[in-house]
């Protein structure tokens, strides 16, 4: 079975650069419509360039942490192409925190930012998705995949909030996949290890030995690009996937084969 994705719509979240806006240019070329979706208009337009606005295109610019904001985002996808058949919850942010600190407001800051846009998102794509399949009961009715990281299964004090944000979004995908099987609705997600973010490139600009430190602690010895991820998306997201749900797929070099507490998991 291929992993044919043509004519459905997608809706990819923290689009702008990186693996949002990498999956989302594999699915458009894959013949999928798209709507990318950041909060970073600017980037947006000059990452998209004449593709905006034209074919299977579009962007739809907005913080997602508003309840409102994701409103105007279903609206806008659904103006544009009638439909969502595919939800990418791509937007991550990862911020530096200290546990003993009883100031420090990263787990909050991370959970509104991590997990709370992925899980309204969800909720209001999955019941199109089940308005959309009306009383057909063959066939799929939609796929749903979360970006995590393997932060949540790794134990590193300066990512604590990080870390805290990803096992929860984990624990939604699982809890999400249950909940949405009997509409044949699929909830997956993809554990990333070090991959060429957006985040990750400005922590390597102020931190030069970063990058040796990840490397060391990596057995295939480099930090991934953001298209090494795409296939695995496209595949979660194509009926080829169809017995898959509640899964966590990791893609990390080999990094969570090894045991030190202290490696970085980015």
């Amino acid at each position: 079975m291929s992993f044919s994705i043509a004519g459905k719509t997608a809706i990819i979240t923290g689009a702008a650069n990186g693996i949002g806006l990498a999956i989302g240019r594999k699915f458009a070329e894959a013949g999928a419509n798209v709507m990318f979706a950041d909060m970073d208009e600017k980037r947006l337009i000059e990452e998209l360039g004449e593709q905006v606005d034209e074919g299977n295109v579009r962007y739809f610019a907005g913080d997602l942490r508003e309840k409102l904001t994701i409103a105007n985002l279903l609206s806008a996808t659904l103006d544009a192409f009638d439909q969502v058949d595919i939800l990418v919850n791509g937007s991550r942010q990862v911020i530096p925190s200290d546990p003993l600190d009883t100031d420090d407001d990263s787990v909050k800051t991370l959970l509104n930012q991590n997990l709370m846009p992925a899980l309204r998102l969800s909720q209001v794509v999955a019941k199109r998705m089940i308005k959309q399949a009306g009383d057909d009961d063959e066939g799929p009715a939609g796929a749903i995949i979360n970006l995590s990281s393997i932060a949540a299964r790794r134990t590193h004090p300066d990512l604590m909030a990080y870390s805290v944000s990803t096992a929860a979004l984990d624990q939604l995908t699982r809890s999400m996949a249950v909940a949405l099987a009997p509409n044949r609705i699929r909830v997956n997600a993809i554990a990333l290890g070090s991959v060429m973010s957006a985040s990750l490139r400005s922590t390597l600009k102020e931190n030069r030995d970063f990058r040796e430190d990840i490397e060391n602690h990596t057995p295939l010895a480099r930090i991934a690009a953001p298209t090494e991820l795409t296939d695995t998306a496209q595949f979660l997201a194509s009926d080829a996937a169809g017995f898959m749900t509640g899964q966590i797929l990791t893609i990390d070099g080999g990094r969570t084969l090894l045991d030190p507490v202290a490696a970085p998991a980015h």
